[in-house]
């Protein structure tokens, strides 16, 4: 079994208290691979551990070049999930993690929603994906510097697997990367976004807009007719009131389906209500796909550029995602479909 804390725990029963933390600093900062490796524990208690924890994580890498790798991650249970490792010029890594295996949404444009849900992450799967690669970057004198739950699933139906993930992943004692440099995607999941403005967590928002109004988002969000954007953004109202914290709202660009001058003015009129220094709009190109049941395609460079003129003549912060990854299909969940319907 890879590595259980709570199963830790149990094991070091007998043990002094500091065990605990010392098996803690050897897998999340010394990155031990092997409990052998852990030369401050006594050797009978490595060779127990051994027997009950393992610590090898098997990863199946697809390069597309030296700023991107996504890696195929079996489970126990042969289901496997998708986590990627992206390198920014700017000395960043910034590890992409998954929270289910497959998508319950089925959203039309990401291709892990038509594979379908199904099981929610542990905290130790989720945690995994992080280790993986911290492990890598470690051989190059790096590490992991950032952490985005954008890739497979929706992390506010696993909330308290995430929230609990993100707090080893902030724990000085454990992975210790900054709330800051965390962020949570959603697809707008009214309760999770509220039941994350009740953490003390100062961890990143982004809420999957992708239109401007209802009746274009639930043909490309099914879940929209149960969270409508009016929900949402109520919601969205919510967090930030209670925390003073920006939100970043992602809107995916779809060649002739969302990505009009209208449909930007549109936007504009929807945000209104939001203090314009607390939140900021993320254009991304839309990924076209093999496996989503649609004909999407990418809206073009010089329909983005107006689109981006006309949020930026209202005075609304807008950035463009760069869309590293695109050769691996890194974005959506391309590689855990296409291995799991082989």
């Amino acid at each position: 079994m890879f590595m259980d804390l709570q199963l830790l725990k149990k094991l070091l029963n007998d043990q002094p208290k500091y065990r605990f933390s010392q098996c803690q600093k050897a897998v999340f900062v010394d990155l031990i691979d092997d409990w052998d490796q852990a030369y401050v524990l006594p050797k009978e208690l490595r060779e127990s551990l051994n027997k009950e924890i393992d610590l090898e994580i098997i990863g199946q890498n697809s390069e597309l070049d030296n700023n991107v790798t996504k890696a195929l991650l079996p489970l126990s249970d042969k289901n496997q999930i998708e986590t990627v490792l992206m390198k920014h010029k700017d000395k960043r890594n910034t590890v992409c993690v998954s929270s289910q295996v497959g998508c319950p949404l089925g959203c039309l444009f990401c291709a892990t929603g038509q594979m379908g849900y199904k099981r929610n992450l542990t905290t130790d799967e989720i945690i995994m994906q992080v280790l993986y690669f911290s492990r890598i970057l470690k051989k190059d004198k790096q590490k992991v510097t950032n952490i985005v739950f954008m890739g497979m699933g929706e992390p506010f139906l696993n909330f308290e697997n995430v929230m609990d993930a993100i707090k080893i992943f902030n724990d000085k004692d454990g992975i210790n990367i900054g709330a800051r440099h965390i962020s949570v995607s959603t697809i707008g999941i009214p309760q999770g976004i509220k039941d994350l403005a009740k953490q003390d967590l100062q961890v990143n928002l982004a809420i999957s807009l992708h239109a401007p109004n209802d009746k274009l988002r639930e043909q490309l969000i099914p879940i929209n007719k149960k969270y409508n954007i009016r929900d949402v953004l109520n919601a969205a109202k919510i967090y930030i009131e209670q925390t003073n914290r920006q939100i970043m709202f992602e809107y995916v660009m779809i060649k002739g389906f969302n990505d009009q001058p209208n449909h930007a003015q549109e936007l504009v009129d929807l945000l209104k209500p939001f203090p314009r220094k607390l939140y900021l709009i993320n254009l991304i190109l839309y990924n076209p796909s093999e496996f989503p049941k649609n004909k999407f395609q990418p809206s073009t460079r010089k329909q983005v550029e107006i689109f981006k003129h006309i949020l930026g003549r209202n005075k609304i912060s807008v950035t463009e995602r760069y869309r590293l990854g695109r050769g691996i299909q890194a974005a959506c969940g391309q590689l855990a479909n296409k291995i799991n319907k082989s």
